[in-house]
């Protein structure tokens, strides 16, 4: 091996990433990590390619480890007898890794209102809002936003989110002289806002 790479720079393959999820799994279902926490050291996991990566995860983690993050067993060797009148220390034993199929951990479920990243839920095609569970609307905000900004004198922006009784107060006096349909503009680019059912618009 080059001296340029140490045995934390040795590239790893899914055998050791699911390790490590698996390890991340755990530690997840004791509280130790929060859902947002867990996604982003998942995801570190899946995209590692070498040991060193995958043992940045767990230095703030106490057990359990993956199997191959364990110290390596050390040959025994013979030790010298000590002098008269020293009593060594006792030492504790090391039990290297079991070796063999490790036992498989079903995924913990997320937190109500929470779906797993790659999944839809019924009702809620576009996922749902992290900070207060409700589904996101099919409602786009920058659609929202930019209707208002250059239709905003007509209520355009407001009939495209719902909220019909705003649109027409707009509609009836221009906007409110177009200072209403711009600061409306603006307020719902910036902070997004919310459909007519209460549902966050979308980002996208």
């Amino acid at each position: 091996m080059s001296e340029a790479f140490g045995p934390d720079q040795q590239r790893i393959g899914n055998q050791q990433r699911e390790e490590a999820i698996t390890a991340l799994n755990d530690h997840f279902a004791m509280a130790r990590l929060d859902i947002t926490e867990y996604q982003e050291r998942v995801n570190r996991a899946s995209g590692a390619q070498s040991y060193a990566e995958l043992a940045d995860l767990f230095r703030d983690l106490p057990q359990p480890h993956p199997p191959f993050l364990a110290p390596p067993s050390v040959p025994f060797t013979a030790v010298p007898a000590p002098p008269p009148g020293f009593a060594p220390q006792p030492t504790q034993p090391y039990y290297p890794p079991p070796t063999g199929p490790q036992p498989q951990y079903a995924l913990p479920q997320p937190p109500p209102g929470m779906v797993p990243p790659g999944y839809a839920a019924p009702g809620a095609p576009y996922g749902f809002d992290p900070y207060t569970g409700v589904p996101l609307s099919d409602k786009s905000k920058i659609v929202a936003g930019l209707l208002q900004l250059f239709l905003g004198n007509f209520g355009v922006g407001r009939f495209y989110t719902g909220h019909t009784g705003i649109a027409l107060a707009q509609l009836f006096t221009c906007g409110g002289c177009g200072v209403w349909s711009l600061v409306d503009a603006i307020i719902i680019l910036v902070s997004g806002g919310t459909d007519a059912e209460g549902r966050k618009l979308r980002d996208s």
